[in-house]
């Protein structure tokens, strides 16, 4: 209850006394009606004014007072109570404002001490998860000193495999060296042997006997003869006990070791080829080399214009006779096609590939195709046949290349895992994983070399005969593709940088480097090649035109438009020199002439 109305009530309650005095005076008051004479009667408050008796009022003066005290008396009376309800009613709204507040305040501190203990259950759980990380670190420190310590092991272990292995190379190589000087010595005194029998045989007289039936009327003729023998000796079977006085029907003793000096030369010119190779060492199954032209035709104009793919063809190739193609595309199909009189006829389709395809290459023999899919494989087909034939499974990433090696059944891979990898064809087997650092855009194969492009702006060269990298090669942008010329004496690359560069690998080192006005490299995948006589330089631009570029002046010789509406993925030149294949990303593939 507020101060003001617990004041109001007070000064009520006193009005009422005050008036149920007057009420009580005024009823002593008021005459008797036998009485004719006043009495005199001294009122109380007549001691209290100290007033004299001839001063005193009458009765009904004082009645009439009395009167309007009262109704002044009841006015108050009245307002008071009107304001009593009033406050009254201004109280029952406090208290009923009050009551909710403090209801409000009875869930706020309950809701207070529900967070207060949701806070010191959360404090416990920092607490807990602080000591659980104070625990892990330290099992980390642990971890990590024991991991150095590993890793020196490690080096340790790999240093002296290094040295094993290096000692081991060595004691192979000498021990073949003694090996092949001790064959080498054999043969050498096994060949003089054999040379002192050829000299005394031509200087030993033959006798031809013309009747053989009548052995006393032979007729006799002496021959002699010097053979000069070369030095490089040959594995021959001795023939010292050969007698070399025989009896001919018809023959002559010029003619008889002339046939056997050529076999000897013949010999020695056989060991002279096999000298350098290792012992127990077996030749390596080459593809026969595919016949190129002399002199690539420029395109001029497109003969055909096809929607091949159900999406963008990235990957295209020409196979070994310059009439067969392939393209692959985003919709996991590789397509093979006919060149027939200036048009492309569909052959069929090859099924089976797990992703999108994003590089094609036949191998020199033009009975298989290899393509390289974004389902981390790369898959083998045997042209003829529409299903795959085997799967090279082992990237953890995207591939993004596959070639074929010039070894038989050998190929070479490269993905997004930043590996390369070889490959054995016939067991479906890798047979080594070369970790490069960067992404892998593109690889080319050439004599025991395989050379990748990155994403790293690099150039990177591996042999196959060495674990490391042998020669990085600096570009200017990520690189798209490499093309080998078909003397493997220059590779031409594709970069982001929108420029095309020729390196001659026999120096290391860019020869030229092609830009032009309006080329411009669409995506990590664009492919650029060289014409088969490496005269030129061709690449699609992702303004869909084409661009040829003069290798030996630096010039841009011609620009082709016209059939393309989007960016050029790839390009393909047959190994005739006559015909110009250009795919884009509108599923489009153009045939030029």
């Amino acid at each position: 209850m507020c101060p003001f109305s617990s004041k109001a009530i007070k000064q009520y309650n006193r009005l009422l006394e005050k008036a149920e005095l007057l009420a009580r005076f005024s009823e002593k008051l008021q005459p008797e009606p036998n009485d004719v004479t006043p009495a005199t009667h001294q009122d109380p408050w007549e001691k209290e004014s100290g007033l004299d008796s001839d001063q005193v009022p009458s009765p009904a003066t004082l009645r009439m007072k009395w009167q309007e005290e009262e109704k002044e008396l009841q006015l108050d009376c009245g307002e008071m109570a009107y304001q009593v309800v009033v406050k009254s009613a201004a109280l029952g709204a406090l208290e009923s404002e009050l009551e909710e507040r403090q209801s409000r305040l009875a869930t706020l501190e309950a809701r207070v001490a529900q967070l207060r203990e949701a806070r010191a259950q959360q404090a416990r759980q920092v607490h807990a998860r602080r000591a659980g990380h104070a625990a892990r670190r330290a099992a980390y420190e642990a971890l990590r000193a024991h991991a150095r310590l590993q890793e020196a092991a490690l080096r340790e272990l790999e240093e002296e495999a290094r040295d094993l292995l290096e000692r081991l190379v060595q004691r192979k190589a000498r021990a073949a060296a003694e090996c092949n000087l001790r064959l080498e010595r054999r043969e050498r005194a096994k060949q003089a042997r054999v040379s002192q029998e050829l000299k005394k045989a031509v200087k030993r007289t033959v006798s031809i006997s013309e009747n053989p039936d009548t052995p006393g009327d032979g007729i006799k003729e002496g021959v002699e003869m010097t053979l000069a023998l070369p030095a490089e000796p040959h594995f021959l079977e001795s023939e010292a006990d050969e007698k070399w006085k025989r009896s001919y029907r018809s023959a002559s003793a010029t003619s008889l070791t002339l046939s056997r000096c050529v076999d000897v030369v013949k010999g020695l010119l056989d060991f002279k080829k096999r000298r350098g190779h290792s012992i127990g060492g077996i030749p390596e199954q080459r593809y026969q080399s595919i016949p190129v032209c002399v002199a690539a035709q420029l395109p001029t104009w497109a003969q055909d214009v096809l929607d091949a793919h159900l999406s963008e063809v990235n990957a295209v190739r020409f196979g070994p006779n310059s009439s067969l193609l392939a393209t692959g595309g985003a919709d996991r199909l590789i397509h093979l096609w006919n060149v027939v009189g200036g048009h492309l006829e569909a052959n069929h389709t090859l099924e089976g590939a797990g992703g999108s395809i994003t590089s094609v290459d036949f191998d020199p023999s033009g009975s298989q195709l290899l393509a390289a899919t974004y389902n981390q494989a790369a898959q083998l087909w045997k042209v003829g046949e529409a299903q795959s034939k085997e799967t090279l499974s082992g990237h953890t990433d995207k591939v993004t290349a596959a070639k074929f090696k010039l070894t038989r059944h050998h190929a070479v891979t490269g993905s997004r895992d930043r590996t390369v990898k070889e490959w054995d064809l016939n067991r479906a087997y890798c047979s080594r994983t070369i970790n490069v650092l960067s992404y892998c855009n593109d690889v080319v194969c050439g004599d025991h070399v395989i050379i990748s492009g990155h994403n790293d702006q690099k150039i990177r060269f591996w042999d196959s005969r060495v674990p490391s990298c042998i020669q990085i090669i600096p570009v200017q942008g990520r690189v798209t593709s490499l093309s080998l010329s078909h003397d493997h004496l220059h590779l031409l690359s594709c970069s982001r940088d929108d420029t095309l560069k020729v390196i001659d690998l026999r120096v290391s080192n860019i020869r030229q480097v092609f830009s032009a006005d309006g080329f411009k490299c669409g995506s990590d995948w664009t492919k650029a090649v060289f014409s088969p006589d490496r005269s030129y330089a061709l690449a699609g631009s992702c303004d869909g035109a084409l661009y040829i570029w003069d290798v030996n002046t630096g010039k841009l010789e011609r620009t082709l438009r016209g059939p393309h509406c989007a960016a050029v993925n790839a390009v393909a030149w047959c190994y005739s020199g006559s015909h110009v294949v250009s795919t884009d990303q509108a599923r489009k593939i153009v045939l030029w002439h």
